[in-house]
């Protein structure tokens, strides 16, 4: 048998023959050296097929097709007889990829970073592919500062025409900012000016924060955030001329240099509004903050045409554009602005399309909406629809949109796509307390039960002062129109022996049921009857005030109430968890009606207002005052009064401490006991920790209370009398975190006005939730 060699191998795969070859006619074609190609993948790559002729053109053809599947690192075409050979050494296989001294990314993660690429285990080894890796993972530790990082590949060979692929690292050490310079500045100082920057140089917090890791987005982002603050101080001219980034030689330090140019400061000449505006001039230049004669201020700018902008949307213009265009005086150093509004055209809401969620039902969304089909487009209501969906707490992220309908020009669609997180928990928690030291209990809690939007609760809490067994259930839309209705029962056990308040112990049992109704967005009523059984245990050594209200019975005594629960809600704030402007207001009233045991009333009133002073602090002011008695010639039940002291009233002071006193003879102690009155008052500056800027979960305060506690019985108190007598005040620091594990407070109190006998706390401290 002859063999001929056809003049084209890989040495001179594109080029021409070495020398010529007769063409012949292919009467079949053979493979040869493949061991997981396909043979068929061969022969869809060949330009020639059995019964056509054979030419060294189409042998150069075929060569540069199976070059470049990238399957085979050689190839050859011969011919045996009339049968052409096709010879090929296929490229190896992937057959392993591992990494050393890698400790700050987990090798899965690396993997599936590298298969991005086109490096993975099991695919065709391309040595080209190989830098591109290591480039790849030397970004990823760039990412987190680590300059100094080296990578190094190492290929070796197995068995079955495979490798395998080792990447040995070194990661270095994290490279920190040194220093941060700011060159060029006149009317601020350079401390000033860091402070806009969220990269810093390290700290007693940057282990935690990072912020000392160099990272060029934040870079980017610290100074835009630098541009805004100069240009809403009026500097219009300002720019950033330059920025140098330079590490040291040992790749651990890094230096900052930002030179900039202030220009000048410029002063708002005047301010028009022009274009077609569909809603009265006078209601849109009241959404216009800018006001001449105050120095140009770029936010007051942007947040006005968005208000313009969103006031014709609550008219249906949902693709309004408002236009600020400037006329600059530079020799003036003023500059004049005209409002060009552009309503477009009206559209409203086509169709309310919602997906995500597979487990609650489309109609509890859809009754949060307050954005209609077929209605006018209105961009408060689609705004406040996802506020309401927000707070249902059933989604992690809910998200809205608003595309236009293809071939109309009047129409969009309102797309809200949600994703579902877990609604339904057992935790079993622990807290700590001044007050009732360990805190434990174990909560089921459902707040979507069965998609249904109903919320079931079952609670069980252990404390040293309060002990509570809880099971609830509440239908927030009893009514189409929102009315819920909820019942609930329990049992509560109060033990007072280690409170300032005189020993009792009390069981309570009840079952009750409540209604609340929307009034508005914000407000809301609420009235309940709960039917509640107490069994008051005393002893001998009781004190004279409490047998007084068991007639003296000192095993104690028990009584029934038919309790009528009313209250009143008005909530504006921003964030029920992290609130930094708003306003809560709360009435609530508490009578137990005529024909039981119990005839007295309790009305209380809260007022809290949140303003938010600069984009880091938060002034919170808190009022409450409260007022009860007994009708029918019956007192307020004394375990019924009001206290006042602790962390949740006025800091500094022991739990329930503030007000009048009484001394029992038995016992040969004094002990708090509380009144039908009760006043308080708080003043707090909320403000980020230092070098944690953006955290909202973590946040220091300065406070001040007030509160006193009076009236009802006074034959046998001592300390004080009267409200003016029984106020205290303190002073202190405090701080909050809102963990995973709940809320934590820690305050430092000083009472301002301490008197004798009074119980003070300087530290005070609540740890975890009571579930």
């Amino acid at each position: 048998m002859k063999l001929r060699i056809l003049p084209l191998l890989v040495s001179t795969l594109f080029a021409t023959a070495a020398s010529a070859m007769e063409p012949f006619v292919v009467k079949d074609i053979r493979v040869e050296g493949i061991q997981r190609t396909e043979a068929g993948t061969v022969f869809n790559y060949l330009p020639v097929k059995v019964g056509e002729t054979m030419s060294d053109e189409k042998a150069a053809q075929a060569i540069k097709a199976l070059f470049a599947t990238g399957f085979f690192k050689d190839v050859r075409l011969e011919q045996d007889n009339d049968v052409l050979v096709v010879t090929v050494q296929e490229r190896p296989a992937i057959a392993q990829i591992s990494f050393s001294g890698n400790k700050a990314f987990p090798s899965d993660k690396m993997k599936d970073g590298l298969k991005q690429i086109g490096l993975s285990e099991g695919l065709i080894f391309d040595r080209s592919m190989l830098d591109k890796a290591e480039q790849e993972i030397k970004r990823q530790y760039l990412s987190q500062g680590k300059y100094g990082a080296k990578v190094k590949a190492i290929v070796s060979p197995m068995e079955r025409n495979r490798v395998a692929v080792r990447f040995d690292i070194e990661e270095g050490m994290v490279a920190k900012i040194k220093a941060i310079n700011v060159v060029g500045n006149q009317a601020f100082t350079e401390d000033e000016l860091l402070q806009q920057f969220n990269l810093t140089t390290p700290n007693w917090i940057t282990w935690w924060t990072k912020d000392d890791q160099y990272s060029k987005q934040k870079l980017s982002a610290d100074l835009e955030a630098l541009r805004s603050f100069y240009m809403n101080q009026g500097y219009m001219d300002f720019s950033i001329d330059s920025t140098q980034v330079s590490i040291t030689p040992d790749k651990r330090d890094i230096y900052i240099t930002v030179s900039i140019t202030e220009g000048e400061k410029y002063t708002v000449s005047d301010v028009k509004m022009a274009g077609e505006m569909l809603v009265p001039e006078d209601e849109l230049r009241k959404l216009v903050t800018v006001e001449p004669g105050e120095y140009f201020n770029r936010q007051k700018i942007t947040e006005s045409s968005k208000a313009v902008g969103d006031r014709l949307g609550d008219d249906g213009y949902a693709f309004a554009n408002v236009n600020a265009v400037p006329e600059v005086d530079k020799e003036k150093r003023t500059v004049a602005f005209t409002f060009f509004v552009d309503p477009g055209r009206r559209v409203y809401v086509r169709r309310i399309n919602l997906t995500g969620n597979t487990r609650t039902r489309d109609e509890v969304l859809r009754r949060e909406m307050r954005q209609l089909e077929s209605a006018w487009y209105s961009g408060s209501k689609i705004e406040r629809s996802k506020q309401r969906l927000d707070r249902l707490g059933y989604f992690s992220d809910v998200n809205v949109e608003t595309p236009a309908v293809p071939g109309t020009t009047d129409q969009v669609d309102m797309n809200i796509n949600v994703t579902e997180k877990s609604t339904g928990s057992v935790m079993f928690g622990a807290g700590l307390s001044s007050a009732e030291g360990v805190v434990l209990g174990v909560t089921i809690n459902q707040a979507n039960f069965l998609g249904t939007g109903n919320r079931v609760s079952a609670q069980v809490n252990t404390g040293k002062v309060n002990t509570t067994y809880s099971f609830s259930f509440v239908d927030p839309y009893y009514t189409p129109d929102g009315v819920s209705r909820g019942f609930n029962v329990y049992r509560k056990d109060v033990d007072s022996s280690s409170l300032n308040v005189g020993s009792y112990k009390t069981s309570s049992y009840g079952v009750g049921v409540n209604f609340g109704v929307p009034l508005n967005e914000r407000d809301s009523f609420s009235y309940g009857l709960t039917v509640d059984y107490t069994d008051l245990t005393l002893s001998s050594t009781s004190s004279t005030r409490y047998l007084k209200y068991c007639d003296f019975n000192t095993s104690g005594c028990d009584n029934t109430t038919l309790r009528l629960d009313l209250g009143w809600a008005h909530d504006t704030r921003d964030n029920v968890l992290y609130p930094n402007k708003g306003v809560l207001q709360r009435i609530n009233a508490e009578f137990g009606l005529p024909g039981l045991d119990q005839e007295y009333y309790k009305l209380s009133y809260q007022h809290t207002w949140y303003k938010d002073l600069t984009k880091n602090f938060t002034l919170m002011l808190n009022g409450e005052a409260g007022i009860g008695g007994g009708y029918g010639g019956k007192d307020l039940p004394f375990f019924k009064n009001f206290y006042a002291g602790g962390v949740s009233s006025v800091r500094g002071f022991d739990t329930s401490s503030i007000g009048p006193r009484a001394f029992d003879t038995g016992t040969s102690s004094d002990y708090a006991v509380g009144g039908t009155r009760r006043v308080v008052g708080n003043a707090e500056l909320f403000f980020p920790i230092p070098g944690m800027k953006d955290n909202k979960q973590l946040k220091l305060s300065a406070f001040v209370d007030g509160g006193t506690v009076w009236g009802g019985e006074d034959n046998t108190t001592t300390g004080c009398s009267g409200a003016s007598d029984c106020l205290r005040f303190s002073a202190g620091m405090g701080i909050s975190w809102y963990s995973p594990f709940g809320p934590i407070k820690l305050v430092l109190a000083k009472p301002l006005n301490e008197k004798t006998g009074d119980k003070t706390q300087m530290l005070q401290f609540q740890l975890g939730s009571q579930f």
